[in-house]
């Protein structure tokens, strides 16, 4: 076992030796991560050149796309430079900050959709008012305090790891996981359950005990009116709560810890359950709620084209 104070870097062993796979590997994630970036950074574009855009939901949209290309951003770098490295080696600060930016994107997204799904609240159940309760300052307000709420549940979950001191080096994972550096530790850590509840509460529960209250009220109010508002009521939140139910199913992998099941679950499948929101999420976002959107896609014809 090495020293504590020697460990100055991690090694990813998650990669073995994939040999001349490598170059495949490589174009499958840099064309993945590139049009992550190319479709959240174009839907960023046209709501912005477009002043009709300019509307509280398409506001809220713009954060979740930044949310995207920011997680992506702290996974895909990491894994194409590993693709031809020999030692697969992280250094400890690199580490850390990898968790800060991916750690901070659950809570950003889910924080996310509980802001959009308020706007849709406000919009169908109190439309008199929509203008005054989400006016530009109290969107920009609600997008600072995601960011702070996302930020402050890392610091105050993972922040510990911090000051650990490590025994080994080997991470047998692609990214660097916070439960597998716990357990490199030099000291059991009492907090390693601990960290993880309250972050699945701060991440998950609360915001989505919010995101349901909207729903249930948008319910109500859908029961009392016409056909054509439930219709459009419906076409606008469908895509909130496809998203949702992905992000669902995504945290649900992240919470049963499949790691625990190392000697029944396949590597390969051990190794992209822990990813599977940044696989699929970052990239589901743009078309769910951009492209797939009436407005979006007028816009993008014009901006594009050049043609209404």
């Amino acid at each position: 076992m090495e020293n504590s104070s020697q460990i100055v870097s991690f090694v990813l062993t998650a990669y073995g030796n994939i040999g001349e796979l490598k170059y495949l590997y490589f174009s499958i994630i840099l064309f993945w991560y590139l049009s992550i970036c190319v479709a959240n950074t174009l839907l960023i574009v046209v709501i912005h050149v477009d002043r009709r855009l300019h509307e509280p939901m398409y506001i809220l949209l713009c954060n979740l796309c930044v949310n995207e290309i920011k997680v992506s951003t702290s996974l895909y770098p990491l894994l194409l430079s590993q693709m031809f490295s020999n030692s697969h080696e992280v250094t400890l600060p690199w580490c850390f900050l990898q968790m800060c930016f991916m750690y901070t994107s659950a809570p950003a997204e889910f924080c996310s959709l509980a802001a959009m799904a308020y706007d849709r609240y406000i919009a169908i159940c109190h439309p008199l008012h929509y203008n005054v309760l989400m006016n530009t300052k109290r969107v920009f307000v609600m997008i600072l305090l995601v960011w702070i709420y996302s930020f402050v549940s890392f610091i105050l979950s993972f922040s510990f790891i911090f000051s650990l001191k490590f025994c080994a080096n080997n991470i047998d994972n692609v990214y660097c996981d916070h439960q597998l550096m716990m357990k490199l530790s030099c000291s059991v850590s009492d907090h390693s359950y601990t960290s993880d509840i309250f972050f699945v509460i701060v991440s998950f529960f609360i915001p989505f005990n919010l995101i349901s209250i909207s729903y249930m009220k948008i319910l109500k109010v859908c029961r009392k009116t016409s056909k054509e508002n439930k219709q459009k009521a419906v076409t606008t939140c469908t895509p909130q709560i496809v998203s949702l139910s992905n992000l669902f199913v995504g945290f649900i992998f992240y919470a049963i810890d499949f790691r625990l099941l190392v000697s029944h679950v396949p590597d390969e499948v051990r190794i992209i359950l822990p990813v599977y929101l940044v696989i699929c999420q970052t990239m589901l976002t743009p078309f769910l709620y951009g492209f797939n959107l009436p407005k979006i896609r007028q816009s993008c014809k014009w901006i594009l084209f050049n043609r209404k």
